[in-house]
């Protein structure tokens, strides 16, 4: 199994509009062979002292079968369709990429 752990930096004010098209977009990420789940998260404000708040990151947490079907994920149709909605309210992204220890 291969862990994600997507971080799109968003620009400051454009968080409802960002989350409505990625949220448009997960039933057909959680539709494709591979996918074992694929959430959107934010922070939750925890009063925890090591947490630090950033508002414009969303986070998306994702479990694939195989780091094959990550890259036919990422070569899909429907994320180029993604990427193009939301180019012009991302400021950058970063991926970790992960497997059990």
């Amino acid at each position: 199994m291969v862990h994600v752990i997507a971080s799109i930096q968003i620009k400051p004010g454009t968080r409802a509009k960002y989350l409505e098209i990625l949220k448009s977009n997960v039933p057909a990420v959680k539709a494709e062979n591979g996918c074992i789940d694929y959430q959107p998260a934010v922070d939750l404000e925890s009063g925890l002292p090591p947490q630090r708040l950033e508002p414009d990151t969303i986070v998306i947490l994702e479990k694939w079968s195989s780091l094959n079907a990550l890259r036919v994920h990422l070569a899909a149709p429907h994320m180029a369709t993604y990427r193009e909605k939301v180019k012009d309210l991302v400021l950058g992204v970063t991926l970790k990429v992960l497997q059990n220890a």
